[in-house]
């Protein structure tokens, strides 16, 4: 039989295998290990609302539908891409028929981060008077796309990416499992090809099977044996799955290690994360503006020739563009880690921005003042100013009279990478 024939196998091999009770559930041991939290709700059936956080293929549907199932609850699934407040209002009015009748209703909305704030309210009434017990899935951090109303009353759970042993056990259940699975095609992963595909999954059990499947539909049987190489996994698979999400967390998360990695003069990790930036799709110019950021902030007068590298970096990726701009931006990088780091531009600026704020802003002294017509010298604008290269042994004030004396900006010894 076709991996493409009608029946069971025209289902995708990720979803067939897809656990159906908790024995089955690979991974995620600190929220439904044994004696956890979530996996004592679940056997007890009193499973709250709540938010599964985390990065594509770790289980978030998976776990929703198997609480719904050990729970005899109703399940209902919606997409947030695809429904609206109609398609909530009907399933709301569903569930209430249900709950007459003494039965739950369990509503999974997937990508819940992608309903706006009028969906998020619509539903929040049935979550709070327990019409529907709420399981959202999102990838996105809910701090920042679920409305606070709607998330003091679910519970956040948060999901990481797979270990590659856990990838590695759902592609072996895979390749065994005759009635799920690719058992009855007689699947066969070389050590290259499995270390090949766990690797490139990069935590994602979804991504890992895809590329299973994939392969083995490309794959010649021979002698009844579908034998797959590396080299098959590698063109299935195309390119690594990236976690790496330059509109969300990934960017932030990502960025921060970068900028962090050059304050602490290691150089190493800075070009490993503008590597997985790049490799990312993040915007080169986003890294650039960065980097000329760091150059003073983190540099600064320890060596200002990193501000004109950083410059001239950000300058050549607009010239240049990618893939040859990595040059550029692998430059800096690599120039501003290992150059000595000073932050006493940053905490001059803000020692001062403290007084502009907190203090009275005295006018500008009269002898500071610019004086272009006669009525402002009558007035005293400019009257006993010394010119600085003719009169440099004058000691003149330059502050206004309510901050004289302020120190704002002190050198300091350079600190030097080790």
């Amino acid at each position: 039989m076709s991996l493409f024939d009608a029946g069971a196998h025209s289902v995708p091999l990720a979803a067939r295998m897809r656990p159906q009770k908790l024995e089955e559930f690979v991974g995620q041991e600190e929220l439904v290990g044994s004696s956890r939290p979530l996996r004592r709700a679940i056997e007890r059936d009193a499973v709250p609302s709540m938010i599964l956080w985390g990065p594509p293929g770790t289980g978030k549907t998976t776990l929703a539908e198997i609480v719904a199932r050990a729970t005899q609850a109703e399940f209902t699934h919606l997409s947030a891409v695809s429904a609206g407040v109609a398609d909530l209002r009907r399933v709301v009015a569903q569930a209430q028929a249900r709950k007459r009748l003494g039965k739950r209703s369990v509503l999974f909305v997937d990508e819940i981060h992608r309903f706006n704030k009028a969906q998020q309210d619509a539903i929040l009434p049935y979550v709070e008077d327990g019409t529907v017990t709420l399981i959202g899935a999102t990838t996105e951090n809910p701090s920042f796309e679920v409305n606070s109303a709607l998330l003091s009353r679910a519970r956040v759970f948060v999901l990481k990416a797979l270990s590659d042993d856990d990838v590695a056990a759902i592609v072996d259940r895979a390749l065994r499992d005759r009635e799920r699975g690719l058992g009855a095609l007689e699947v066969r992963l070389d050590d290259d090809a499995r270390t090949a595909l766990v690797g490139l999954a990069n935590g994602d059990a979804r991504a890992a099977l895809n590329a299973l499947e994939f392969a083995a539909a490309a794959a010649h049987p021979e002698k009844g044996v579908r034998a797959i190489d590396r080299a098959q996994i590698l063109d299935a698979m195309q390119r690594r799955a990236s976690v790496y999400d330059k509109g969300g967390d990934g960017h932030y998360d990502t960025i921060s290690a970068f900028i962090k990695s050059i304050r602490g003069s290691d150089s190493n990790a800075a070009i490993y994360w503008l590597a997985r930036m790049i490799e990312g799709g993040e915007d080169p110019l986003f890294i650039a503006r960065r980097l000329v950021i760091l150059a003073s902030e983190d540099v600064g007068l320890a060596d200002s020739s990193g501000l004109c590298v950083a410059v001239a970096a950000q300058q050549a990726v607009h010239f240049v563009g990618l893939p040859e701009g990595f040059y550029a931006l692998a430059h800096a990088t690599l120039y501003l880690a290992t150059a000595p780091k000073s932050n006493a531009v940053g905490r001059a600026y803000s020692a001062a921005m403290e007084d502009v704020q907190r203090t009275r802003n005295d006018p500008v002294p009269l002898h500071l003042r610019n004086a272009p017509t006669g009525l402002m010298r009558e007035l005293g604008y400019g009257r006993d100013y010394h010119y600085t290269h003719d009169d440099y042994d004058v000691e003149q004030v330059f502050l206004p009279e309510n901050v004289i004396g302020r120190a704002y900006f002190e050198r300091e010894k350079k600190r030097r990478p080790d």
